[in-house]
């Protein structure tokens, strides 16, 4: 199709301005002209702008009209051909709409897709038709010939596409040491916002542990400031992690009737956290949070991505699913203080350990060394060695953690892609800490897993024996079980399963290549499991 070039404003001639205001003025009420002259040169641009859009539009209709009427043709044009281009002749005219029309494949149905900005969100919004051709051939053999018929179908539709990124930006904050509810440190009232003068109250989310704790410490705390604390106290045991535990905050939300843009406090263990950020996505389609995590394990892993969940009793299978209802909602902050770490027992600290030597396994050699060398003092002491905290190796340990997990995250908050190394640990560790009446941790069945899959690697012959002996000894150094009477060749072929269906048709299943490095791998079969499991029987677990 043809459409004819409309002149624009300066190709049309340059006349002085007395010559433009004698025929101006000839041809049109003096009344008219004087109304003219008065209006600013950008407004008159503007109208003669408008007025030759209009004319465009006009003059390519009158075309087309000309053109089907004269052209037979074997498809019809469609409504949506004719949106396009009407709209298409706004571009050139106007300095806010200069959008040019985007041409892409559909990656699906292999659909030629025009989109075209439209002018009052060019950024944002776009009209597009979408053309899809499918060329279907028949063979006919008879005596005498063979005849092949080529049949193609084209189809086109329209309609507008919606672009928008969310601004997702939060800060994860580390506390100087010990000193969160100090009166003095203004951080964790400073996380809840701004309000109007006079609006004095506050809601939180405080795990049953941290209650009896902290729970004075943190109305004190609101208390100096003049803030009336609303507490909202729940389990944070994996048991507890149900829609029951949401809807309770739920519930206590709208009593206290949070403001649609009033960040409220979680401070717990990472159940809590999970709870917590759910019941934010949920409540008045999202209100933000501050993530305050009171262990180790919720210090490394849950306050710093942007997941929430909990477990799904599903009533068709009679089964518990792991983490099977949940969203992807960041906090508007989180707020680290190692000084709880210090409350903690140490089987609860090594649980930690589990998420910690997860991420030196797959990224980071360093990390290793350092647990390796420091781990045992630092559960032994609880992190408050003081010839550790001086020499920095503590907040060394934390610091690395959370940055690995961070540059892991940051760049796949959506996790768009399925190959994620901090996955290592997660494939047959869900399953683990489901069986009915198991006395397993998070960490700890994340490193049973992580054990298994060394296992796995050496006899796919990715590392030696060296490797596994020193990661081996590492483990145990930390406290961390290496192995279930739960981990058997059922539960490890279901876990494959699950994890083609979680990850879209693949198994994707970290296996590290050496000490800090790691690839996802699609190809684990059931023998090579079985394998495995015999290998494991043969340590000193």
């Amino acid at each position: 199709m043809t459409i004819k070039q409309v002149p624009s404003i300066s190709s049309i001639g340059v006349a002085t301005q007395e010559s433009v205001r004698d025929e101006f003025s000839s041809k049109v009420p003096k009344s008219v002209a004087d109304m003219w002259e008065s209006l600013s040169p950008e407004v008159r641009n503007a109208l003669i702008a408008s007025e030759l859009k209009v004319d465009s539009s006009n003059l390519k209709q009158t075309q087309r009209d000309r053109s089907e009427s004269s052209t037979p043709t074997v498809l019809s044009r469609s409504s949506s051909e004719l949106f396009f281009d009407q709209n298409s002749s706004c571009g050139s005219s106007s300095k806010e709409f200069e959008g040019v029309a985007q041409v892409e494949k559909c990656p699906v149905s292999g659909a030629k897709v025009i989109l075209t900005p439209v002018e009052r969100a060019p950024e944002n919004v776009f009209a597009f038709t979408k053309t899809h051709s499918i060329e279907k051939s028949e063979v006919v053999k008879t005596s005498s010939a063979t005849v092949t018929t080529t049949t193609k179908v084209v189809s086109t539709s329209r309609g507008w596409r919606n672009v928008f990124s969310l601004p997702i930006s939060y800060d994860v904050n580390m506390v100087a040491h010990g000193t969160l509810f100090d009166h003095v440190n203004s951080q964790l009232l400073d996380a809840t916002g701004v309000h109007p003068e006079g609006y004095n109250t506050r809601f939180a989310v405080v795990d049953t542990e941290v209650e009896a704790l902290y729970g004075d410490k943190i109305r004190s705390y609101f208390e100096h400031k003049g803030i009336d604390l609303t507490v909202c106290v729940v389990n944070g045991g994996e048991a507890d992690k149900r829609s029951e535990a949401v809807d309770k905050i739920l519930d206590d939300l709208c009593a206290y009737k949070l403001r649609r843009r009033e960040p409220f406090l979680a401070i717990g263990g990472g159940c809590v956290l999970d709870i917590a950020g759910m019941a934010a996505c949920l409540y008045r389609r999202g209100v933000p949070f501050v993530r305050v995590p009171t262990t180790l394990l919720a210090i490394v892993d849950a306050s710093v991505g942007v997941k929430n969940g909990i477990d799904y009793c599903c009533a068709v299978t009679d089964e518990t699913y792991k983490n099977r209802v949940g969203s992807f909602y960041a906090p508007s902050a989180c707020l680290l203080d190692p000084a709880f770490i210090a409350s903690q027992d140490a089987r609860n600290i090594s649980n930690g350990f589990g998420e910690i030597l997860k991420l030196a396994l797959v990224r980071s050699s360093d990390l290793f060394d350092l647990l390796e060398a420091h781990g045992k003092t630092l559960i032994d002491t609880r992190f408050e060695d003081e010839a550790l905290r001086t020499a920095g190796v503590s907040s060394r340990i934390i610091d690395l953690s959370i940055q690995i997990m961070l540059e892991e995250l940051g760049p796949n908050l959506w996790e768009t892609k399925l190959d994620r190394c901090v996955d290592y640990g997660h494939t047959f560790s869900k399953l683990l800490e489901m069986v009915p009446g198991a006395d397993i941790m998070h960490g700890e069945a994340v490193n049973v897993d992580g054990f298994f899959c060394v296992v796995l690697s050496y006899l796919r012959g990715y590392i030696g024996m060296d490797t596994v002996n020193r990661i081996f000894a590492c483990m145990k150094s930390l406290l961390l079980p290496t192995n279930s009477s739960d981990l058997e060749l059922e539960l490890a072929w279901q876990s494959c399963k699950d994890a083609i269906e979680h990850r879209h048709g693949e198994q994707r299943i970290p296996l590290i290549t050496e000490i800090g490095e790691s690839v996802c791998v699609s190809d684990i079969t059931e023998e090579e499991l079985e394998r495995a499991l015999d290998m494991m029987k043969t340590f000193d677990h």
